[in-house]
């Protein structure tokens, strides 16, 4: 009862590091698309991948860039990237384990900083991207990936019960404009997002994180008694799979 919200993260996320090696949601997408599209040809000696669960920005940045530090609370999620980089031949990832708001980096050493679905789990996240700000070179950018929450208070309220119902480490998924307030706030100046849908098949993501029956069954009635308003907008499914809204926004320090 007295776990910390750090420790509930790595309590989560360490024996199910293969899980999200090799999940079908994390491996692939058009953020990575557009990640490695931006990082191509650009010369970037040094990146950080910020919460690099099972390392798929990792795996991306790799082969543009200089060399990448996969960061990351888990050790065992750590572990794993390092032997998924071995499987693949990756020289130029290393690992370093820590909290994202308090990063063990000197100023401005990096030339790039990336971030994909994790800050839903940070404890502070305008502390965490005070810090990305502090790590990056003048004229380095930053790239912020993740799942974001619908304005609308009905919506909001429905992903945010589902999310931690499934797995008690989650904090919150932010509104569009709330990550606008927090990456000025944090000195940057962000661009305008990018945004696309992703389906979640049910039991694939139940399985991926362990969700207990009873919690699973929480959120199928749930869904069953959910207002049209909620099934319609998450399209969800008979089998209680649905879909959610994704962002990508890039950002220059300021």
């Amino acid at each position: 009862m007295d776990k910390t919200v750090h420790s509930l993260v790595s309590e989560q996320f360490s024996p199910r590091a293969a899980a999200y090696v090799t999940s079908a949601v994390h491996a692939k997408g058009e953020d990575l698309e557009t990640l490695a599209a931006f990082a191509r040809g650009r010369g970037l000696a040094r990146a950080l991948d910020l919460g690099c669960g099972g390392g798929h920005v990792s795996f991306a940045l790799a082969p543009h860039v200089g060399a990448v530090v996969a960061y990351d609370l888990s050790e065992a999620m750590l572990a794993a990237v390092t032997q998924e980089a071995k499987t693949r031949g990756i020289a130029n990832l290393s690992t370093r384990q820590g909290m994202v708001e308090t990063l063990p980096f000197d100023d401005a050493s990096f030339d790039f900083v990336a971030t994909r679905y994790s800050a839903h789990h940070w404890h502070d996240v305008p502390r965490a991207l005070k810090e990305a700000r502090r790590v990056l070179k003048p004229g380095g950018r930053a790239m912020f990936m993740d799942v974001f929450a619908p304005e609308t208070p009905l919506l909001d309220t429905f992903l945010q019960t589902v999310e931690m119902l499934r797995d008690p480490s989650h904090v919150r998924n932010y509104a569009l404009r709330e990550w606008a307030a927090m990456l000025r706030d944090a000195g940057f100046e962000p661009d305008t997002p990018s945004c696309h849908r992703i389906r979640l098949e049910f039991n694939s993501w139940i399985a991926r994180m362990q969700t207990p029956p009873v919690q699973a069954d929480a959120i199928r009635a749930l869904q069953a008694r959910a207002a049209k308003e909620v099934v319609a907008y998450f399209g969800v499914e008979r089998d209680g799979s649905f879909s959610i809204d994704s962002m990508t926004i890039t950002a220059a320090p300021v």
